[in-house]
């Protein structure tokens, strides 16, 4: 008895000393908060309306400060899986590949060595995770989000999150709410009921918020229940920021916002790239008229100054000296993800791994098979120091033991664009008008149909090109019309495509020999389309009008004739002759 006494009284001091431990921690971060929080408010009292107001409209890629108050100017950079910002940077696996691993710890490095590449670019807010749900194969950024499990995304979101903000770097978890489909993005209305909205769309986004304890959330483009997500105060004011209590940063995706009052008043605290709607110019008047209250506009630079308290970006320099950029951590998290990710589905005639003293030749096939493509473009895309293409790999382990021969296999849209040979060329009228109506801006003559311009995915994954703010030039309304002459080789089933820019809304009707075989003028249909037309071996007049409704951005379409049959390269066919081993990568 006196032994089973002691022991009682033992556990009663321990349970003590555990109670005394809570309070004080509980103590030491509400006194915290109250700091924060007091600092937050002297900060915003020293403020005048027009610095309030300047303060929620971007400069491009950057947060606005306040010299005169001691605010610096915050960068923000891209992508959800890595940091392209000021150079090249590591590349971390795609959100599906990471949930492919199921692994809550690797998501966790993931995410600090994020972090660890922003804060050695002096970058603060980083521009993901993104979260959306894969409803559907046609989007165009499923490879970033975490699979179409609500609770295995959640399960992620949470430890990626905590650490990429451990390295005091903000997460800016996107889309909210409902972005499952890039094409027609800034148009198309997500209507989600509210079962589907609670059990599929926003487990992820609360579990960021409540768990994770993300500092920012990105806006999507679309519409979701008949309002922009940057103006859905129903959304955002209701359950973001109403029922999970998220008191960060709820910023629009670039160009995302689309009027003042209700983007205003709907939620949103920051406008990115620019301050087109939420400025002096405009919200001033509102508040004079009553429509906005100053309160608000108090509530939206709290936030901001908040999140910057919290993250200690008014107290050191962002960019850390010491975390090198060339990050040998960061890479070797990359490469374990990538290991996890993959699964084999099958290896007929045990020919994996490749034995070297077998192998005679082997041909790599396919337009990503070489150069590296890294990850699905868009603003994803990071240069990477560094790749390995499938055709550099097989080729190094192989080395002197086999042949490795390579062929692209199909030729890409711009080139087979370029190579159609229109009979003196194509007429291109210009108007400034959506309708083709009155006289032509500008006439010309040109080689092909092939206007404006898109980024080739796979260049700029590998570092080729660079992402430009040309995409956010907010262009005007047009309309044009490509007329020519074109002959083809012989007789037969011909191909044509049409590809045209998926970032903003565009239309375009196809004429050949004066019929309309193609109508997309008041509904779009997709970004790349083929049409199959018997056509023969005489000249048929091509009449190509568009029309693109301006926005984000700039307008772009090109049309491409491929013979039926001629898709893949004569020599990739060629190839399957004298083989012992194949390595198809298609787009």
């Amino acid at each position: 008895m006196l032994a089973l006494s002691f022991q009682i009284n033992k556990m009663k001091k321990n349970l003590l000393k555990l109670l005394t431990v809570i309070l004080a921690v509980s103590y030491s971060l509400s006194a915290q908060s109250t700091v924060n929080e007091t600092r937050v408010e002297a900060i915003l009292q020293k403020m005048t309306l027009e610095e309030k107001i300047d303060a929620l409209g971007g400069l491009g890629f950057d947060v606005r400060g306040n010299e005169r108050l001691g605010i610096p100017q915050l960068k923000t950079a891209d992508s959800p899986f890595g940091v392209r910002r000021d150079s090249r940077s590591n590349v971390m696996v795609g959100g599906i590949a990471l949930a492919a691993t199921w692994n809550t710890k690797l998501a966790e490095a993931t995410g600090l060595q994020i972090g660890r590449d922003a804060r050695s670019r002096g970058v603060a807010y980083s521009l993901g995770p993104g979260v959306n749900i894969y409803r559907s194969p046609l989007n165009g950024r499923n490879f970033e989000y975490f699979g179409e499990d609500p609770f295995l995304g959640s399960r992620l979101v949470v430890p990626f999150i905590q650490g990429m903000q451990s390295q005091g770097v903000s997460a800016t978890v996107k889309h909210f709410l409902g972005n499952n489909s890039e094409y027609w993005r800034n148009t198309s209305d997500s209507m989600i009921d509210e079962r589907a909205m609670r059990e599929i769309y926003l487990p992820i986004f609360e579990a960021a918020v409540k768990e994770g304890k993300t500092g920012a959330v990105m806006s999507s483009y679309n519409i979701t229940n008949g309002k922009y997500m940057s103006a859905n105060g129903e959304i955002v004011n209701g359950i973001l920021k109403g029922e999970w209590k998220f008191d960060g940063v709820y910023m629009s995706d670039w160009g995302a916002a689309h009027e003042t009052l209700g983007t205003v008043n709907g939620g949103l605290d920051l406008e990115m790239p620019f301050g087109q709607f939420m400025n002096r110019q405009t919200i001033l008047p509102l508040i004079k008229e009553g429509k906005i209250t100053e309160t608000t506009i108090d509530d939206k630079v709290r936030r901001l100054l908040r999140t910057a308290v919290r993250f200690g970006w008014l107290d050191r320099p962002q960019e850390d000296l010491s975390i090198p950029r060339f990050n040998q951590q960061g890479r070797a998290v990359a490469l374990q993800a990538a290991r996890e990710s993959m699964v084999l589905l099958k290896n007929q005639g045990n020919i994996l791994p490749l034995d070297k003293t077998k192998m005679k030749t082997v041909a790599v096939i396919g337009p990503n098979a070489n150069p590296t493509a890294i990850l699905g473009g868009g603003s994803a895309s990071i240069a990477p120091f560094q790749t390995v293409s499938f055709l550099n790999g097989i080729g190094n382990f192989l080395g002197t033991n086999a042949n490795v021969t390579y062929a692209r296999g199909v030729n890409n849209y711009n080139n087979l664009a370029n190579k159609i040979m229109f009979t003196g060329g194509v007429k291109a009228e210009f108007y400034n008008n959506l309708e083709l109506s009155g006289a032509p801006a500008r006439t010309e003559n040109q080689t092909n149909i092939n206007f404006g311009s898109l980024f080739e995915f796979g260049a700029f994954a590998s570092g080729d090109t660079d992402f430009s703010f040309a995409m956010f030039a907010s262009p005007k309304p047009m309309s044009a019309r490509w007329t020519g002459n074109f002959t083809p080789k012989m007789s037969g089933e011909h191909e044509i495509f049409i590809q045209q820019s998926g970032f903003g809304e565009s239309n375009y009707r196809l004429y050949i020999d004066e019929k309309l075989v193609r109508d997309t003028w008041r509904i779009p249909v997709a970004a790349t389309e083929s049409i199959a037309l018997p056509m023969d071996a005489k000249t048929h007049k091509i009449v190509l009008e568009f029309k693109a409704q301006g926005g984000i951005a700039q307008p772009f379409i090109r049309l491409g004739i491929v013979e039926k049959g001629t898709w893949v390269e004569t020599n990739a066919r060629k190839s399957f002759g004298f083989i012992d081993f194949v390595v198809v990568r298609a787009d």
